[in-house]
């Protein structure tokens, strides 16, 4: 385990999992063999699969679903809610019972880019690859290359 990594009595890890520096952690379950990057955090209720690369800087939130095999680049970023809001329509600050998590799934063997932003509601398709940069706000197909913001198809994996 890395040093400076806050890693809470909650998280189900798998066996040889790889966790740098400065890594948060609470509720998640991470598979078998996975490696996390520095500067990395995984919230609760999220689920990373077997044999998947987490890089630095990427932000993983409750309610998305990570399968086995899955490449997540550099500072990727994950939501969970269409509508976020700081304060509940009293005028306090929102609390989990004001809002519903919104799930995302991406599928085995897919590569998500460096600085993708993925809104939430969305699955992205097993073997699919994301180019670097994109903001996906819609579902991509299995086995293709989307690119852009919003994302667009550009070809099929070949």
């Amino acid at each position: 385990m890395a040093d400076f990594a806050r890693i809470a009595p909650d998280v189900r890890l798998g066996r040889d999992v790889s966790i740098f520096g400065l890594v948060n952690l609470y509720g998640c379950v991470i598979g078998d063999g996975t490696r996390i990057g520095c500067f990395v955090e995984i919230q609760k209720n999220a689920e990373i699969g077997r044999h998947c690369k987490i890089s630095s800087h990427t932000f993983i939130c409750e309610g998305v679903r990570i399968e086995d095999e899955v490449f997540i680049g550099h500072g990727v970023m994950f939501t969970n809610d269409r509508y976020p809001r700081a304060t509940a329509p009293g005028g306090g600050l929102q609390t989990e019972a004001d809002w519903t998590v919104i799930p995302t799934v991406v599928k085995r063997g897919a590569s998500i880019g460096s600085n993708v932003t993925i809104l939430c509601g969305v699955t992205v398709g097993e073997g699919a690859l994301v180019g670097a940069g994109s903001v996906v706000t819609r579902d991509i197909p299995a086995n293709e290359i989307w690119v852009g913001n919003p994302a667009r198809f550009l070809k099929k994996v070949s």
